[in-house]
């Protein structure tokens, strides 16, 4: 992190504040950046670039010029900041709308849009307090975004820059090079889509996300203009559903209870001609969505074949196959960092530059607040929090007096500010934090018991309200549903967390193929987009465990309050996977396309590659299945260690693959 470049912003910025009439390319060259070097050619680049960095923050850069001049002329142009143009608009919020405004911010998972809602949630607190309010018991619904495409296009289209990238077509199930101007992102039938104009084809068209096979490329030389009142969601809201389709499947005998569940009788429906082999049974799936039914019959290996229809069949033998290569592709090398480095935080000058932004304002509106509060409220250590305050009072007004540099005190550990140079108000909203915010309010809609009655339409509308243009621009992005699609199971299991009462479970468990009845304590609830999990300290195996509610056959009350286990771990976001001493830890090689499983599996470690991909450390408490998430992944993840595991699923791709040879 450069703390030049870092001073350099801020001293621009408040330069550019704290001028009627604006500053001169020439006074901001002597007065800001003590410029010598007499290279104008590079002073320009530097300059232009300092613009628009703080034109991404959220500071509009005004220039002025004199009358009959053209802004070409740097010795007529003037630059400023509009004091309010550029700042938050005072928002007051109750409780309630501070509870739902909390459940918005956190739905996110671990995308970049998480960070900036936490970003635009922090500039709302730094203009008050935060009233005091509890969350729903136990209750924390999540939005799972769809890996690095995902990022990668919404900082695009933020920028309205135009995208490539190679798509698997459905058509044809040819890969094509696409360019596209991206309008917006959105999640319909469990699938994340875009939805934007194709050059090639010169006509708008939407595109699967997990259909993306390559990585996504932002042409940041062009920039497109979107169609005026462009909505995402109305557009998905007309993309129909897919057509219900039958499939026939050979499954192994007393196998794959999951799946058996879902079968049609076979008598009433086609049959593919001949017979299964010796071993197993065969039965008619209804599905939709040929994609999602390959991955998930890939995962069961040799435990199912997809006889018909033939493109089925297909999609799931190319998944193994690219699962097959990948595990026997030549190992890259890599090396993780120690653990020094790996607890170093990665930062840039602008991160630092918005993080001191909201500082000053929270400190105005909480003085005295002890300096490691503060550190804890802002994320990051004391160490960094002193190193942001002593560029902080080291920055003010161009050749200033003492009086017209920033004043911040903490020498007894209780940190007051008595000079704030006009930035006591939070920036106004980045279109990136706008959208977190607006588009988390919306995707809360259906959310059972939210609390609040009418607090989630008047924070939307108040948000809407400061938020201006960039608020409009959050119709761009629209989550997917998160209300529960068994809402009795819902409310027995959040009941049973806020009355403390143990219950009784009857649990299908696929990694196990078998169905078990266990008392157990709950802790908490939280979803992945609709499919919903809760914690509890299980009974069956004396330890915690995550349930999928879908997977619950029967739950009730035991009778018995629950056990005293200690609070859930209230880490955002809820852990899947909760890690055990007995854990095996396994190293994990993914592509591009598939590092978000780092994420995802929460990894110890990690060490970056050349391609894009990553070498990952994960802990999993049970191994077995592990043959199962190298084939449902199809090419995107590897196991390299152990080495045991490495070869079960190397010959577990191999007799899935000699099923589908025969």
């Amino acid at each position: 992190m450069s703390v030049s470049r870092t001073e350099r912003l801020l001293n621009l910025l408040i330069a550019l504040l704290n001028t009627r009439y604006g500053l001169r390319r020439n006074e901001l060259r002597e007065k800001v950046y003590h410029d010598t070097s007499g290279n104008d050619v590079a002073f320009g680049r530097m300059f232009e670039r300092d613009k628009n960095d703080l034109r991404s923050m959220g500071f509009e850069v005004e220039t002025l010029t004199d009358l009959g001049w053209s802004e070409d002329d740097p010795a007529t142009t003037r630059y400023r900041i509009g004091k309010e143009s550029s700042r938050l608009p005072d928002v007051q919020l109750g409780p309630e709308e501070w509870t739902v405004l909390l459940l918005a911010s956190q739905l996110w998972e671990r995308a970049a849009l998480g960070t900036a809602a936490q970003s635009a949630l922090r500039k709302l607190q730094a203009s008050g307090r935060l009233a005091e309010v509890e969350l729903p018991a136990g209750v924390q619904p999540r939005i799972k975004p769809a890996g690095q495409a995902f990022d990668d296009i919404v900082a695009a289209m933020h920028a309205r820059h135009a995208v490539s990238f190679t798509y698997l077509a459905g058509s044809t199930g040819k890969e094509e090079e696409r360019l596209v101007e991206p309008w917006g992102l959105g999640s319909r039938f469990g699938q994340w889509y875009l939805m934007g104009y194709d050059r090639a084809r010169n006509a708008p068209r939407h595109f699967r996300l997990s259909r993306i096979t390559s990585a996504v490329t932002t042409l940041t030389r062009e920039q497109y203009v979107p169609p005026s009142g462009f909505s995402i969601r109305d557009e998905l809201a007309r993309l129909p559903e897919l057509p219900l389709r039958t499939a026939v499947v050979d499954v192994r005998h007393e196998r794959l209870l999951s799946l058996r569940r879902r079968a049609l009788d076979g008598s009433r429906h086609h049959q593919a001609p001949g017979a299964p082999a010796d071993g197993y049974d065969r039965m008619v799936l209804e599905y939709r969505d040929p994609e999602i039914l390959a991955e998930e019959l890939a995962s069961y290996g040799p435990d199912a074949l997809a006889v018909e229809p033939a493109g089925l069949a297909g999609a799931v033998r190319r998944r193994l196959q690219a699962a097959a290569d990948f595990s026997v592709s030549p190992v890259p090398a890599y090396a993780f960092p120690d653990a020094r480095a790996r607890t170093a935080r990665k930062g840039t000058s602008e991160d630092q530059l918005k993080r001191m932004l909201q500082l000053v304002p929270f400190l105005v509106h909480n003085q005295g607040l002890h300096i490691q509060d503060v550190a804890n409220h802002f994320g990051v250590t004391r160490e960094e929090l002193e190193a942001d305050l002593r560029i902080l009072i080291c920055s003010g007004l161009p050749e200033g007096y003492p009086d017209d540099l920033l004043d911040i005190q903490w020498e007894d550990d209780h940190v007051f500010i008595t000079q704030d140079l006009d930035l006591k108000k939070p920036v106004r909203f980045t279109v990136a934090e706008a959208c977190a915010l607006l588009t988390g309010l919306e995707t809360l809609n259906g959310l059972p018991d939210l609390p609040g009655g009418g607090a989630l339409e008047t924070v939307t509308l108040k948000l809407l309200a400061a938020a201006g243009e960039e608020g409009l621009r959050a119709a761009s992005i629209a989550g997917p549903q998160v209300a529960p699609a068994d809402a009795s199971t819902h409310a027995t299991v959040r009941h049973a967390i806020e009355s403390g009462s143990q219950l009784h479970l009857t649990y299908l468990s696929p990694q196990r193929d078998a169905v078990t009845e266990r008392d157990v304590d709950p802790l908490r609830l939280y979803s992945l987009d609709n499919i919903w999990y809760f914690e509890a300290w299980c009974h069956l195996v004396d330890g915690l465990r995550n349930f999928r509610l879908d997977r619950v056959q029967d739950v009730r009350p035991s009778g018995r309050p629950a056990s005293m286990h200690g609070p859930p771990d209230g880490g955002v976001p809820a852990k899947l996977f909760t890690a055990n001493d007995d854990d095996t830890t396994v190293t994990v090689q993914l592509t591009r396309q598939g590092r978000g499983l780092a994420d995802d599996y929460y990894a110890e470690r990690t060490a970056e590659l050349p391609d894009g991909g990553l070498v990952a450390e994960i802990r999993f408490g049970n191994t077995a299945w592990l043959p199962m998430f190298v084939a449902q992944h199809g090419g995107s993840a590897r196991i390299l260690a152990p080495a045991s595991l490495a070869d079960a699923a190397r010959d577990w791709l191999a007799a899935s693959l000699d099923r589908y040879a025969g």
